[in-house]
């Protein structure tokens, strides 16, 4: 095969919004860049996988953006934030926050694939304590929890590290927490292995620094 027609793995999802929705302008744009046999992927975090021509990547990514699809890549990355269906409106519940710290998280290398969560109120839609980080939105304040599992018979919630977080300091902690990982992480370690080598107070005394 040659270099041109290799093709790569691509992630798509509708940005942060009301719910992980897609309109159809969106899935026409998308069905323009697969053929008859191809087929879209939906993973559990609120993304579409779609195989693409390596060649067309900026091509497509353009594309999709001009149409409020986000891209990102996938493997041993930050997934995109997985979020609640902000029922109580966009204010209330932190969009904007969710939005920028999505922003500035999602795409990041580390050792193996990280998935972080929001939700908007303590009710929790969006499942965020059974990720490796999740953010809740409490009163005025963000907690945030690190070291959920949603898999395996081991499967646990998050551990409470931080709490009443102001929006730029929950962005600061996170981006904080991430390179710790990023930096110290063995390669293919999740998370929450990590997190137990690491240990989890001397995890909690270098963010707060």
């Amino acid at each position: 095969m040659n270099q041109i027609d290799k093709k790569i793995k691509l992630a798509v999802n509708g940005g942060i919004s009301f719910g992980a929705k897609l309109n159809a302008k969106q899935l026409a744009v998308i069905v323009e860049y697969m053929s008859d046999s191809d087929e879209l992927e939906l993973t559990t975090f609120q993304q579409l996988y779609i195989e693409i021509p390596e060649s067309k990547l900026e091509l497509v990514e353009e594309k999709f953006k001009e149409v409020g699809l986000s891209c990102y890549p996938v493997g041993n990355f930050v997934k995109s934030l997985r979020t609640c269906n902000f029922c109580k409106g966009s204010e209330e519940e932190g969009m904007p926050v969710a939005i920028e710290l999505n922003k500035r998280i999602a795409g990041k290398p580390v050792p193996f694939t990280l998935r972080p969560a929001y939700t908007g109120c303590p009710i929790g839609c969006g499942e965020p304590l059974v990720n490796d980080i999740a953010i809740m939105k409490v009163k005025n304040g963000y907690d945030l929890y690190i070291g959920g599992k949603a898999k395996g018979k081991d499967a646990q919630i998050g551990t409470l590290l931080m709490e009443q977080l102001m929006p730029e300091q929950l962005y600061k902690v996170v981006e904080k927490i991430i390179h710790i990982y990023a930096e110290q992480g063995k390669k293919r370690e999740t998370f929450i292995k990590f997190i137990n080598r690491f240990g989890f107070e001397n995890l909690k005394n270098e963010v707060a620094r």
